[in-house]
């Protein structure tokens, strides 16, 4: 089986899709549309568990500190 995404463009398409999947053609998978404008911040908001952010931040600190140490 295999999964295509298509943009309906007029209710006539829509239709054809519909009675496609009435004689068991196919089968119509409802999606969310996307948020368009939406902050990546809000997007990956609580992806990471607090755990892996604590263990990010502090390599991200240990990497800061060798490269100012080692600037002239």
């Amino acid at each position: 089986m295999t999964t295509a995404t298509v943009e309906i463009r007029n209710n006539i398409a829509l239709d054809l899709l519909q009675y496609l999947e009435n004689i068991g053609m196919l089968r119509l998978l409802n999606s969310k549309p996307k948020a368009i404008g939406q902050k990546l911040s809000e997007r990956f908001a609580g992806s990471l568990s607090k755990e892996t952010v604590n263990e990010m931040q502090k390599e991200l600190s240990s990497m800061r500190n060798e490269w100012e140490r080692n600037t002239f």
